[in-house]
């Protein structure tokens, strides 16, 4: 019944509360979530320095590709849930049918190169933070360790936004 794309439901009033218990928005909510506390850990206390130097430096194994990875796909992660959730508001008021197609198509492409790049960076980080000496940590562990537990979260989220995409 819902023709392609769920066209035949287009049009309507919106309704705040059936919206936003969508099971894809609610994923949409937790992975924009999760991606904002990579990349804030990351940002926060991702770069520290003895009392003798200068420079700050990656806390992940002194690696700038590290936290560079994390801040990156964190925040174009986080900047993606934005758009998306976006289009999940005005999807209901597309009736073109090609349109709605490319938008789908869209969020099954970007949600799975996500799911991948979030794997990626869970591996990334948790090596890099297993190289890492222990008298280069003095603050900012947790924030590390947050990370990396919250980039293994996000492979999943994104793997939902996937699945509902599908």
């Amino acid at each position: 019944g819902g023709g392609a794309y769920g066209v035949a439901k287009a049009g309507g009033a919106f309704d705040l509360v059936r919206f936003v218990q969508q099971p894809q928005v609610l994923a949409r909510i937790v992975s924009a979530v999760l991606a904002l506390i990579v990349f804030a850990c990351l940002v926060g206390d991702g770069y520290v320095n003895r009392s003798e130097e200068e420079k700050l430096y990656c806390i992940f194994n002194r690696n700038e590709d590290a936290c560079r990875y994390g801040i990156g796909i964190g925040i174009l992660a986080f900047l993606a849930c934005i758009f998306f959730f976006m289009v999940d508001v005005y999807f209901p008021q597309i009736s073109n049918t090609t349109d709605r197609k490319y938008l789908v198509l869209a969020d099954l492409g970007f949600s799975g190169l996500w799911t991948f790049l979030w794997f990626i960076g869970f591996c990334f980080l948790t090596n890099q933070w297993s190289w890492t000496r222990t008298e280069d940590v003095f603050i900012g562990a947790d924030s590390a360790r947050a990370a990396i537990t919250f980039s293994f979260f996000s492979i999943f989220s994104w793997g939902l936004l996937l699945t509902f995409a599908y």
